[in-house]
């Protein structure tokens, strides 16, 4: 059998291994991306794209119910939720297209099928065997779906992707920011909604303000919580499905059950073992600071590794990769301290840096907080109300900023530039100087007593 040799393989056609190849490319390097299914991997496909598409209908539906109060006469005559599918699929199907096209402008390999290891340079694709002095594993992660009875009865965020229609009476279980997005998806879009979650609040891995705060919110626009349930069982009749809770209580009538119960590692396909690449105990590929693995010239970038999963990481890292491996900068590779991420809700949420709680863990009694709480002006005629509440956690005697949590009306837009703030080192004497925008809510960051 021939065995067709390349410089560099990305075993993974997502954000991260799109961003590697490419980036390999332009060095000069012979590269072949290998991908089982859509390019684009989850964010594009099933994740980030077509889930802010869901996240504008939500907010264009609450402009719309805004509207008279500022003067319009608006009429809705309900929500077309097929339309909407048919036209997030065709924007999605079109960022295939460009990607493809991006590959083959770069003359990148682009190999369709499913690979998995021969040995630790070597991998096999439909047949045919590829081998390279670097492989970069970037295969993602795939939503969990617990084990136990009837669970088979509920669909993860995939599923969610798929609907044709929208389902009348909805049963979200998880607390994470994918189970919060698509919770106010459903809600926004005319689904009643019940969440269901093991501890009292949402977001357990966010600064506690934002999950008590979007608790506030989800409760305000009708959604049902309900708190200290771990599920035991689910099962169906005549298309309804029913939850039953380990302390017994039991939750019926739902048209639809969406587990958002965290991800896990798509590895399952790959043989790591043939390679000798370590996992952790979750499965996770172990990388160190550089994405290498154990074994010299395996690489791992993107959620596959557990580390921050997020798109634009995995895309930073993955660009870091090839600047190190191809582009000549050996010290190259991304910092993982202080990344900014938004959670896509109603309200949305941006957040950066150190918990209050992760602070005060790390520097006791040096840590300081300031904090906000107000009613955006958007809602200054409107009879719907949300709130906003902001947070700075601040360090030592020149309370330099580690932290910077908002939750409120344009959060996702305002935050990203206070990232770059945050993470060049600035203090909240930096913020204090620096002049309001005016009349807006991200002046109450700089304005902050």
């Amino acid at each position: 059998m021939s065995i067709q040799a390349f410089d560099l393989i990305s075993v993974g056609g997502g954000s991260g291994g799109l961003a590697c190849a490419q980036r390999a490319a332009q060095y000069g390097a012979k590269v072949a991306v290998i991908e089982s299914h859509r390019l684009g991997g989850t964010c594009v496909n099933v994740g980030c794209v077509p889930k802010k598409v869901m996240w504008n209908a939500g907010s264009v539906g609450q402009a719309l119910a805004d509207s008279r109060d500022y003067g319009f006469d608006a009429t809705v005559d309900g929500h077309d939720w097929r339309l909407l599918k048919e036209q997030r699929d065709a924007y999605v199907q079109r960022l295939n297209g460009i990607y493809a096209r991006n590959l083959a402008a770069k003359g990148v390999t682009h190999l369709q099928g499913r690979a998995h290891f021969l040995e630790p340079h070597t991998v096999e694709v439909n047949g045919a065997r590829v081998t390279a002095p670097h492989v970069v594993i970037a295969t993602g992660g795939v939503p969990t779906v617990p084990r136990l009875p009837g669970a088979e009865h509920g669909i993860t965020s995939d599923g969610f992707f798929a609907l044709e229609s929208r389902p009348r009476r909805v049963a979200v279980v998880g607390s994470g920011y994918i189970a919060c997005e698509l919770a106010g998806a459903f809600k926004e879009l005319g689904s009643r909604v019940e969440m269901f979650i093991r501890r009292e609040r949402l977001l357990t891995h966010f600064d506690a303000m934002l999950g008590s705060a979007l608790l506030r919110e989800m409760l305000a626009q009708g959604v049902l919580v309900h708190d200290h349930v771990v599920p035991a069982a689910v099962r169906e009749h005549e298309g309804l499905k029913a939850l039953t809770a380990e302390d017994g209580r039991e939750f019926t009538g739902f048209d639809c059950l969406l587990w958002a119960v965290g991800r896990s590692p798509n590895v399952a396909h790959l043989r790591l073992d043939r390679a000798g690449v370590a996992q952790d105990a979750a499965g996770f590929v172990v990388t160190d600071a550089s994405q290498d693995t154990n074994v010299p010239g395996i690489h791992a970038i993107g959620d596959v590794t557990g580390r921050a999963a997020l798109t634009p990481v995995a895309i930073a890292a993955g660009r870091r990769l090839a600047d190190r491996l191809f582009g000549g900068q050996p010290q190259r590779r991304l910092d993982y301290r202080m990344i900014p991420t938004v959670v896509f809700t109603h309200p949305p949420i941006g957040t950066v840096g150190a918990s209050e709680a992760e602070a005060r863990e790390q520097f006791g009694g040096a840590v300081k907080v300031y904090v906000a709480d107000f009613t955006p002006m958007y809602h200054a005629l409107t009879q719907r109300k949300t709130r906003t509440d902001m947070k700075l956690v601040c360090v030592g005697p020149e309370e330099r900023i580690v932290g910077c949590h908002v939750i409120g009306l344009g959060a996702d837009e305002m935050l990203q530039g206070f990232a770059v703030a945050i993470r060049m080192g600035a203090t909240k004497r930096d913020f204090d100087d620096t002049v309001a925008i005016h009349p807006t809510s991200a002046e109450e960051l700089v304005t902050m007593r």
